[in-house]
């Protein structure tokens, strides 16, 4: 049985192309783990595919809307647990770490982009926060 990755993004197709160009895919080829990605998009209800908004709480940005988030987890029955959701804020990724998630069946990754995501949604269906490190990307 291979170990199961689940990523919700809103860029399936970076992910799986990254994924099938690298080591990642020979290990993919040879059993060692699969990939399967989530479109948030998916899960929207408006003609602009709409996933963002700004922050209920006020604040500057956009972050990305609890509804789709949610409504992805409910629709992939069987993601694997943990679900994660990278954030600046979650606990640092250590080698610890690394190992803990790997002696599992799987995980699944929420992708984030903008300022991040409606607290809600990390309240409602995220299991764990964790911090790739201190950087920021553009």
């Amino acid at each position: 049985m291979s170990f199961r990755v689940d990523v919700l993004t809103l860029f399936p197709g970076l992910i799986e192309h990254y994924a099938q160009d690298t080591i990642l895919g020979r290990a993919a080829e040879r059993g060692v783990w699969e990939l399967r990605t989530h479109d948030l998009r998916d899960e929207t209800d408006d003609a602009h595919r709409s996933v963002d908004d700004t922050p209920f709480g006020g604040g500057a940005g956009m972050v990305l809307r609890a509804e789709p988030i949610v409504r992805t987890v409910e629709r992939v029955t069987d993601l694997p647990r943990p679900l994660i959701a990278v954030t600046p804020s979650g606990t640092p990724f250590t080698q610890a770490t690394a190992r803990r998630l790997a002696s599992g069946a799987g995980i699944s990754i929420l992708c984030g982009r903008y300022e991040g995501f409606d607290q809600r949604a990390l309240e409602m269906v995220v299991d764990e926060e964790i911090s790739l490190g201190d950087f920021v990307l553009a």
